[in-house]
């Protein structure tokens, strides 16, 4: 197998042994929201430590239930991803385009392959 293979392969298992990991361990077990938010968690912590604490402002749009916001929430990360991947995509394929530069030609050659007057 060719070494990129190899890494490619270990990296989808490390991806996928993050992703079931912590189901197969039963993290989380025994809270009320086992895979809540920080967000969540620290809205709770912050009720118990100082109950009157009122917020410096409010949500300008807040979804009518949590699936509507968690699907706002992955419609965001996946237009973030696509806006990530093409830029990446598009500097990769001008790198791959780029003519060479003059400081990858032989000293005393220009662009053209002829020898710089004075020997340069």
């Amino acid at each position: 197998m060719k070494r990129n293979v190899v890494v490619n392969l270990l990296l989808l298992a490390a991806v996928a042994a993050l992703a079931v990991l912590p189901l197969a361990i039963g993290a989380g077990d025994g809270h009320e929201e086992p895979f809540a938010g920080a967000d969540a968690q620290a809205e709770t912590a912050i009720a118990e430590l100082a109950p009157d604490y009122k917020p410096w402002f409010a949500s300008l749009y807040e979804p009518p239930s949590g699936e509507i916001e968690s699907a706002l929430f992955a419609l965001q990360a996946a237009i973030g991803a696509g806006f990530l991947g093409y830029y990446f995509g598009v500097a990769r394929t001008r790198n791959r385009l780029r003519p060479a530069s003059a400081a990858d030609l032989a000293p005393g050659a220009d662009r053209g392959g002829a020898a710089e007057p004075g020997g340069g």
